[in-house]
């Protein structure tokens, strides 16, 4: 299941973070956190995970992520890594690949199984050509370019590529998460629940109704939830 997920870094904070990395050209490339077979795939540019500027962009963002009630209620969050930011221009691409199943944190000293995976839009779409996220999955193809500040959310199970940029410059931010429910279709299944108590509550209050479907949420979770 893949979610778009709405402003989940404002207008102005994408610009303040977008003046940044232009004041700070801390830019490498993008194959120094790539695998072995990654490096024949992807041609983009990275910030530079050392910089300071990294460090500082990437705790904000990370924080937007974290308080999002959206992402919150789709990744049943255990653990996010900080994001990595990448540019693509000038026939930048990344092929067909499957993201690591495990990263490992030099923060945490900790390895993190990658359930979910994000992408946080920073060009707005006219900004550049090509550049598509492209997503497959058991329900098809899906061609993803989102408004700066959107994010769009999958599981990390997905095939899944970026064309190549042949106009202008893609900047986004991307990130992983290891959900406390591993299941793609259980965490859907929770998700839509969710959403669905969360509706009844806004129209009705907490009826007796919205009281029941939460503890059948709350015991499927208690069921699902590996801690």
């Amino acid at each position: 299941m893949l979610l778009h997920v709405p402003n989940v870094l404002s207008k102005e904070q994408v610009l303040s973070i977008r003046q940044a990395m232009e004041q700070n050209n801390h830019w490498v490339s993008g194959k120094s956190s790539a695998g072995t077979q990654a490096k024949n795939i992807k041609q983009n540019l990275q910030l530079d995970s050392t910089s300071e500027l990294y460090q500082q962009l990437s705790q904000f963002v990370l924080n937007q992520i974290r308080e999002n009630i959206l992402i919150q209620s789709f990744t049943l969050q255990k653990e996010i890594l900080p994001p990595l930011f990448n540019c693509y221009q000038d026939t930048g691409h990344y092929g067909n690949h499957v993201d690591s199943a495990i990263h490992y944190t030099t923060e945490k000293n900790k390895a993190v199984r990658t359930d979910v995976s994000m992408t946080v839009f920073l060009s707005e779409p006219d900004e550049y050509e090509g550049g598509e996220l492209v997503i497959e999955d058991t329900y098809g193809v899906h061609e993803v370019k989102l408004d700066a500040g959107d994010a769009v959310v999958y599981p990390a199970t997905s095939l899944h590529r970026v064309e190549s940029v042949t106009e202008g410059a893609r900047i986004a931010a991307c990130t992983w998460i290891q959900s406390m429910v591993r299941d793609d279709w259980q965490r859907s299944m929770l998700f839509n629940l969710d959403l669905t108590i969360m509706k009844l509550r806004e129209k009705y209050g907490d009826s007796e109704e919205s009281v029941s479907l939460t503890s059948h949420y709350h015991n499927l979770l208690r069921q699902w939830a590996d801690l």
